[in-house]
């Protein structure tokens, strides 16, 4: 087994009494009720806004009325100590709180693997999937977790994502990413209604160097008007998107503009990394 999972609590930190092949093959003995956040490491103990993380896990919770009070330096320590005694180097973590035991912490981990080259060479294909909007977008909830997995399932074979459409049609964001456009120039995501990503914050940071943004959400019949797009995450960074539902992006081929955000992200990861 590939993926180990820990309980963190009172009593100390010990192992869960479930393992499985991965993140995903986990998450079932997880709690259905409860809140999570996904990220990886860098340099094995190197982490990338893990506060930002922590903020929205306990926002999350506060969302969904969970009483959640981290000790973040026990959290950290706890992870360190996991992750370095794994020795796979670079790992891909989740945290998730559960609304019935709050108090105690499940810390799992596997292999973090980074995107196959050509996705970033070529870019990735996509499909919408209609009246699909997340309710109480915000939270990161381990339910919806569930649900994406089934939308997961469905995609037919070689397509990345599916970006969720609200009942107006409008593209909000990915299964476990946000999504954004270019039009005219000028950069377009969601403004509200979608999860407010950790790579997201980084995006709006660095997209002004770039081109001119809007906090709007655009419509599913405004993708052969789109120039570029893509998707990011915490664990995948700028994902070029060069097919949505069969309807090519631009010229079909990764554009300028995602590959200067892209590098302008990667710099901006490399001069913020921290250690756990």
């Amino acid at each position: 087994m590939v993926c180990q999972a820990y309980l963190l609590s009172s009593e100390g930190l010990h192992p869960a009494p479930w393992s499985g092949d991965s993140l995903a093959a986990t998450a079932p003995y997880e709690p259905t009720d409860g809140v999570y956040t996904i990220t990886n490491t860098y340099h094995t103990t190197q982490v990338l806004k893990l506060d930002a993380h922590l903020d929205r896990l306990e926002d999350s919770a506060a969302r969904a009325s969970i009483p959640l009070v981290l000790d973040r330096q026990r959290l950290r320590a706890a992870l360190r100590q996991i992750i370095e005694g794994a020795g796979w180097g670079d790992v891909r973590f989740r945290i998730t709180v559960g609304r019935d035991q709050p108090e105690v912490l499940i810390l799992s981990i596997e292999p973090f693997h980074p995107l196959p080259a050509h996705l970033l060479t070529e870019g990735a294909r996509a499909i919408t999937a209609p009246n699909s909007a997340r309710h109480n977008p915000e939270a990161k909830t381990t339910d919806w977790a569930l649900r994406r997995r089934q939308l997961q399932d469905a995609m037919p074979e070689g397509i990345y994502d599916t970006f969720l459409l609200d009942a107006d049609g409008y593209l909000m964001e990915g299964l476990a990413s946000n999504f954004y456009a270019i039009l005219d120039g000028t950069l377009y995501t969601a403004g509200s209604g979608v999860l407010k990503g950790i790579s997201r914050q980084i995006v709006l940071e660095v997209a002004p160097q770039v081109l001119p943004i809007k906090l709007e959400a655009v419509h599913v019949s405004q993708l052969p008007q789109m120039q570029e797009a893509f998707l990011s995450s915490s664990s995948r960074g700028v994902v070029p998107v060069v097919e949505i539902d069969g309807v090519a992006i631009g010229d079909g081929r990764v554009g300028e503009k995602t590959q200067a955000l892209r590098h302008a992200y990667q710099a901006w990861v490399t001069a913020h990394l921290e250690e756990l």
